[in-house]
Order: structure tokens, then sequence, then C-alpha cells
């Protein structure tokens, strides 16, 4: 049972702090660490649903390292399209 509590708590932190250095972080203009900053809080939700089933952490995990990194990535050829300073 203590196991599960600390990858419950990690997956808990994980989420927290990724989420807050893709908002409030250094480097916040530079898109790669956003997208890494992401990531962070992507491995953070799915260590969390890691305690409950773990095909549900792996397909969490995928979809939405996936979802975040293509609408980043659109994002960035917007602004760069538009010729905005980023």
């Amino acid at each position: 049972m203590m196991e599960l509590n600390i990858w419950f708590y990690s997956g808990c932190l994980l989420a927290i702090l990724g989420s807050l250095g893709t908002v409030l972080g250094p480097k916040v203009n530079d898109p790669i660490v956003r997208t890494l900053n992401t990531e962070v809080a992507a491995i953070g939700v799915s260590l969390i649903l890691l305690t409950y089933n773990h095909t549900l952490a792996v397909l969490t995990f995928m979809t939405t390292s996936v979802i975040t990194s293509l609408l980043l990535l659109r994002v960035i050829t917007r602004l760069e399209e538009m010729g905005a300073d980023t």
C-alpha cells in the first residue's frame, strides 16, 4: 500500500510542477521548453493513473503526449507564419 501512495503523490507533484512550469516557468516564451514542461505534466498524470490501472496509464500518457505535441507544434508554426516574435 505504501508503494501506491508514493506513485500517486509523486504523480500529483509532477502534474502540478509541470503545469506551473508550462505557464509560469523560466523561458516560457521558448516553445521547446514549454513542450518539455507539458511532457512533465503528462508523466505526472500517467503516474496518478498508474496507481489505478496500468493500461489506462499507458494509454493516457500516449494520447496526452501526442495531442499536446501536435497542438504546440501547430501554434509554433502559426506564430512563425504571422511573424510573431516568440
